[in-house]
């Protein structure tokens, strides 16, 4: 047995619902011919009289009602198979606003590992720093150094100190010193915690600090850096780190607007990137621990 098409369904559908052909068809974005026409075609595939037309007016038949009673709940359980089609993706899909340079240097390049811990998860992923707007941006969490006030209102989890030292190429004439515009007073903050003061005179601005750590990788100098920023650089024996690295009295923390333990997508990321982090540290035998960072100023980025 040959069906109607869909299309003359679900015009019957609508105008059964209003029996109204016009209204039907302001619903249907179509002309009332259009919905007229459609009906009538249906009625002629099955052989039966699906309205009364009397007086300009339309109403339903006996055949009319009892074929209404199965389309209409055809097509509400199509709209709702719909919409959970649709918002099924979305719940895995996690907005993330990270500060540039760990973006860049740490985050992005263990991608790979996320989407292989978490194939379901999509991760967009915004490059931003300072505070958030998480309602105008859309954003599920950030990931931001607490070098500024977020309010009691958001929910927060410290995923790991930062650590701070001085960076360089193997090789490299270490007669340059290298700031940044973004960690103005990393130099002055390092040499005060760790008792070091390097001989080097001659110095090179950069407007960010992702700019300075990568001046430092081409061998132009000497840069200060976060450790996680440079893990795989000194893993892989592109820079070195002859000072080692201290605490700066800083840290990294998740912010949400709603609950990071949610057993959701939040708690799943949250998780994986508490892991990486710590494991970058253990790398390079920076070992995490209760024990009170040197008190450092704020810094503005």
């Amino acid at each position: 047995m040959k069906l109607p098409p869909l299309s003359a369904l679900r015009y019957f559908d609508t105008a059964a619902r209003t029996e109204n052909f016009v209204r039907a068809a302001e619903q249907l974005h179509v002309t009332h011919g259009a919905v007229s026409r459609q009906v009538r075609l249906l009625e002629e595939s099955l052989g039966v009289e699906l309205f009364e037309r009397r007086n300009r007016a339309v109403y339903l038949t006996c055949a009319g009602r009892s074929l209404h009673d199965t389309t209409r709940a055809i097509f509400e359980q199509l709209e709702d198979a719909v919409q959970r089609l649709q918002q099924q993706p979305q719940d895995n899909v996690l907005v993330l606003s990270c500060e540039p340079t760990i973006a860049m240097r740490w985050l992005i390049p263990r991608l790979p590992r996320l989407h292989a811990a978490h194939p379901d998860l999509q991760l967009q992923l915004v490059a931003a720093g300072g505070p958030v707007d998480f309602a105008r941006g859309g954003i599920d969490l950030a990931l931001r150094r607490d070098d500024f006030n977020w309010g009691k209102q958001l929910h927060s989890l410290k995923i790991c100190d930062e650590w701070i030292g001085p960076v360089a190429a193997p090789g490299a004439a270490i007669e340059r010193l290298l700031h940044s515009a973004t960690r103005a007073d990393a130099w002055a903050t390092w040499q005060r915690l760790s008792g070091h003061a390097p001989s080097c005179k001659a110095r090179s601005d950069f407007e960010h600090f992702y700019l300075s750590i990568q001046a430092a990788s081409a061998g132009l100098g000497m840069a200060m850096a976060s450790a996680l920023m440079v893990c795989d650089e000194l893993s892989s024996g592109q820079l070195q780190a002859p000072h080692g690295f201290v605490r700066d009295g800083s840290a990294y923390h998740l912010l949400s607007p709603q609950p990071l333990h949610d057993g959701g997508k939040r708690q799943r990321f949250v998780d994986w990137v508490s892991s990486e982090c710590q494991g970058c540290l253990a790398q390079l035998s920076l070992v995490q621990n209760d024990e009170p960072a040197p008190p450092s100023p704020p810094q503005v980025r």
